[in-house]
């Protein structure tokens, strides 16, 4: 389960940086294609249109967009966020169970054993409503994929946003600076995350918690600085989100904890001891041979 969480998010983000590479097209040293007529273009309009209600401040339509695009989110990123806790409580109520039936799947020497051991984990997971992938998904950051796309497009190819300057900071060049701010409000919203996590799986979330900030500083630092102002904002929201969670976190802990009082556990099956392989294969044999024995007695008799 852990390892899929860490592909899903790679694999998104992955998907982002591919989208962004090579989506248009210069001739003669005008953009055009999908992405560029499809999204850069409407960004470009929707930037000018804020820029010059705020001033003709770029920075601050980049953050008025990224407010708007966060809050009509909100209620979905909430939701799933409440889905994985859900996760996370459930697998924290069973962890005697698993680590009983882990165990089992280390110490089992025949296929039959190892079988045995999967389907009892499979049931213990099938009867509490837990999901392989923990309840997260990208969702979430596959619907601001084409708001990347847009934004990324229309500040490479705008004049007038490829200029722009924010706090002293240019937005169509890389900057360190929100680069790394985008990372530390990242790496905020995990670590507030992890206050509420139950103990048992913190050791376990903190690299897949590391990598999604880490992987935003390195996106930041070579792309545009009005995109590294739009996930610097983003991360202050999932912190935002991330608080909201750990409010409710002791409700619904509670609520989970009635519903699986009455779930039954699944049996976990003893090893088979090898001595009592041994012995049911001796009886075995010892069946064989007397009934053939018997048989050649039966033949001679015949004749």
């Amino acid at each position: 389960m852990k390892i899929s969480k860490k592909v899903s998010v790679t694999a998104a983000l992955a998907s982002l940086a591919l989208v962004l590479s090579g989506c248009v097209q210069t001739k003669n040293g005008k953009p055009y294609g999908f992405v560029y007529d499809y999204l850069a273009v409407p960004g470009q309009h929707v930037m000018d249109w804020l820029a010059n209600i705020f001033g003709n401040s770029y920075g601050w339509a980049i953050i008025i967009l990224t407010v708007i695009v966060r809050m009509v989110l909100l209620p979905l990123m909430v939701k799933q966020m409440r889905s994985a806790t859900v996760q996370q409580e459930k697998i924290s109520m069973v962890r005697p169970q698993m680590t009983a039936l882990q165990k089992q799947q280390k110490a089992a020497k025949t296929p039959e054993e190892q079988a045995a051991a999967s389907q009892a984990m499979m049931a213990l997971y099938r009867n509490n409503g837990i999901s392989m992938t923990g309840g997260i998904g990208c969702l979430p950051l596959l619907i601001q994929m084409p708001i990347f796309a847009a934004l990324y497009a229309a500040i490479r190819y705008s004049p007038e946003l490829s200029k722009a300057v924010f706090m002293n900071i240019p937005l169509g060049k890389a900057s360190w600076i929100l680069a790394l701010l985008s990372f530390l409000s990242y790496l905020l919203q995990g670590y507030l995350s992890m206050l509420g996590m139950p103990a048992d799986q913190k050791k376990q979330m903190r690299y897949t918690l590391l990598m999604s900030p880490v992987m935003i500083l390195f996106f930041t630092m070579s792309s545009p600085a009005g995109l590294g102002l739009y996930f610097f904002v983003g991360g202050l929201f999932a912190c935002l989100q991330t608080l909201i969670i750990n409010f409710y976190r002791p409700r619904i802990r509670r609520e989970i904890k009635e519903k699986m009082k009455d779930q039954p556990a699944p049996v976990i099956p003893e090893p088979v001891k090898p001595e009592v392989k041994q012995v049911k294969a001796a009886e075995v044999h010892d069946k064989n041979r007397n009934r053939n024995r018997n048989a050649g007695k039966q033949q001679h008799h015949n004749h």
